[in-house]
């Protein structure tokens, strides 16, 4: 185990940008092995950490643990888990989180989650994401603490300006570093950094990236997140939609493009929503050249 992984992620960024991936674990009655594959295949690109989502009310949760242990057991690199208030208990949350720092596991993203189906409030003892990222300081400081930012503001909130204050609110009760949603359309996020400073967010930014790999996804993850679809991905969409090899083949293009154009605005961090594809997302970053990656083209890690 080399001596950045037992680093918190937010030292890492006072150095350089930070690279990673998000995973999301099988359903409860699928096989691990074709996530453990993935996630051998992952480390080759030598990511500062990976996280694994969580489901609402608890879903998958022993499988959410089980995949960060493997991450953490690997050695390779930081298992993130994300956490939410869905279904969640002050009780329940205190022997979760001790369960994560048992497993090695000391860094999480805190969410308020999505209400499940016919659910209109967390049925938890926080309703917002604030107020666990404060619990969790204050119960569990050895937590680094990550927070949701959304360059086209949370589907829910009424305005741009609402959501930047929920920001605020979360970067003030202790959360150490933004990780956005899924934001396409690059004016709109120059804007909300420029605004999200105004607001005195002081916070390092990890962009997470989408990739674009096929018409239906894509239009129901941008449609479903209430985000804009530029007008080059548009043209995408209704020149390839109709064909999916040559809609990847210019999605994935889209994708390279993208993390250009992020990294260039001087972005903290640069984390793929890898959908648990990696041969797809292994052919967007070898196009773009972010990282050295003879060997990911032989194999995983071993």
């Amino acid at each position: 185990m080399t001596g950045g992984i037992r680093m918190k992620i937010t030292d890492i960024m006072k150095e350089r940008m930070t690279f990673s991936f998000e995973v999301f674990p099988p359903k409860e009655h699928q096989p691990m092995e074709p996530l453990l594959e993935t996630l051998d295949h992952l480390y080759g690109f030598k990511p500062d950490f990976i996280s694994c989502t969580y489901g609402a009310g608890g879903t998958n949760a022993g499988r959410n643990m089980e995949i960060c242990k493997a991450i953490k057991d690997s050695g390779q690199t930081i298992p993130v888990t994300h956490y939410t208030c869905i279904g969640n208990k002050k009780e329940k949350i205190k022997e979760d989180l001790q369960g994560y720092l048992d497993a090695g596991v000391n860094h999480i993203l805190a969410l308020r989650g999505d209400f499940p189906k016919g659910w209109k409030e967390t049925r938890g003892d926080f309703d917002h994401a604030n107020e666990l990222v404060e619990f969790i300081k204050t119960n569990f400081p050895e937590f680094c603490v990550s927070i949701a930012g959304n360059p086209e503001k949370h589907i829910q909130a009424r305005t741009l300006d609402e959501d930047i204050t929920h920001l605020r609110v979360k970067q003030d009760a202790g959360g150490d570093y933004i990780v956005t949603q899924l934001c396409y359309d690059m004016e709109n996020y120059k804007r909300w950094v420029d605004k999200i400073r105004k607001a005195g967010v002081t916070l390092p930014i990890v962009v997470g990236v989408m990739p674009v790999l096929a018409k239906d996804p894509t239009i129901r993850m941008t449609v479903t997140n209430g985000c804009s679809i530029p007008k080059e991905l548009a043209e995408i969409i209704g020149k390839y939609g109709e064909d999916p090899e040559d809609f990847k083949k210019a999605g994935k293009e889209y994708t390279v493009k993208l993390i250009y154009e992020y990294i260039n605005t001087g972005i903290n961090g640069l984390h793929i929503y890898t959908l648990n594809k990696w041969e797809d997302v292994t052919d967007i970053l070898i196009d773009a050249g972010i990282r050295n990656t003879k060997e990911i083209a032989l194999g995983p890690a071993v």
